[in-house]
């Protein structure tokens, strides 16, 4: 059936939900479990900045993405494994958080994926997006979401 479950998180109470239910899921099914946390890249400053600022900026940016994903990524491998559930972690800078969930679960071999979901409504996500929605309309791979 499932053999390893791509988990989106950020480290978020909400992200709380799907790394527990995660774990569950896994546990039940005999599956593994990949951690994935996409950080947002370095938006492009406007106004004049020297190179030297800007590749400070950049190296402070990656140093602080790296850490916090990495924080994340381990409480959840500790939790895992104390459930005896296999896992994997995985971190990357990207422009689209949907784009790079699908290519995160192709890319490690996934065959599901469980996403936790803010339910904002209509207007919420017409003011905030929906990375679930877009997760969902691009991917060819199950999408288990959580509300």
């Amino acid at each position: 059936m499932y053999r390893r479950i791509l988990v989106p998180v950020d480290g978020s109470e909400l992200s709380e939900r799907a790394i527990q239910a995660s774990i569950d899921l896994a546990r039940q099914l005999g599956a593994a479990i990949t951690g994935f946390v996409a950080e947002p890249i370095l938006p492009v400053p406007s106004g004049p900045r020297s190179r030297a600022l800007l590749e400070e900026d950049a190296r402070e940016h990656d140093a602080m993405t790296a850490a916090h994903a990495e924080q994340v990524l381990s409480r959840f491998e500790a939790r895992a494994r104390e459930a005896g559930v296999a896992f994997e972690g995985y971190h990357d800078q990207v422009p689209r958080v949907d784009r790079a969930i699908i290519e995160a679960a192709e890319s490690r071999g996934c065959d599901m994926i469980l996403m936790v979901t803010h339910g904002r409504g209509a207007f919420g996500e017409f003011l905030f997006g929906s990375q679930t929605k877009a997760v969902l309309a691009g991917c060819k791979l199950p999408l288990l979401v959580m509300h």
